[in-house]
């Protein structure tokens, strides 16, 4: 399974989708689903924020036939959870908040189940339902400097 976007691994997040941009979340390529997939996970974290990773987006039931992730959407069918600020959307790095370097992991999950939460659930809650249900993980790591 993979995740592809506008940036490639390791690479600098574009201006576009951070805070000192439109803020918007980047376009998003999924390939190779495996056989079985019920649903897909996508959280997106700042790896490096502490005192724990902070949360830049949540969603959960997509579609395993989802192949792209238009730019500044979520796509159809899918719900979109609570990020760390408890607001839903995409909240994109922000370097003005941090000194030095961030990392950012786009992380998505293949699930053999769709999850029964609502819209308002929050990373943890995901976390728990997904528990032994991951047919498979991808990651995409982006970065931003501040």
């Amino acid at each position: 399974m993979q995740i592809l976007s506008v940036f490639k691994e390791g690479e600098a997040i574009p201006t576009a989708h951070t805070c000192l941009g439109p803020n918007i979340s980047p376009p998003l390529e999924l390939k190779d689903i495996p056989a079985g997939t019920q649903s897909l996970v996508l959280i997106v974290e700042d790896i490096d924020a502490a005192p724990k990773a902070w949360t830049h987006w949540l969603v959960f039931n997509i579609p395993p036939g989802t192949g792209h992730v238009n730019e500044g959407k979520i796509p159809s069918g899918a719900i979109e959870g609570l990020s760390n600020n408890h607001t839903f959307g995409y909240e994109g790095p922000c370097p003005k908040y941090f000194s030095g370097t961030h990392h950012y992991w786009f992380r998505l999950y293949a699930l053999d189940i769709v999850l029964g939460l609502p819209r308002e659930s929050e990373r943890e809650a995901v976390e728990e339902k997904m528990n032994g249900h991951i047919l498979e993980e991808a990651v995409l790591t982006g970065s931003c400097t501040s």
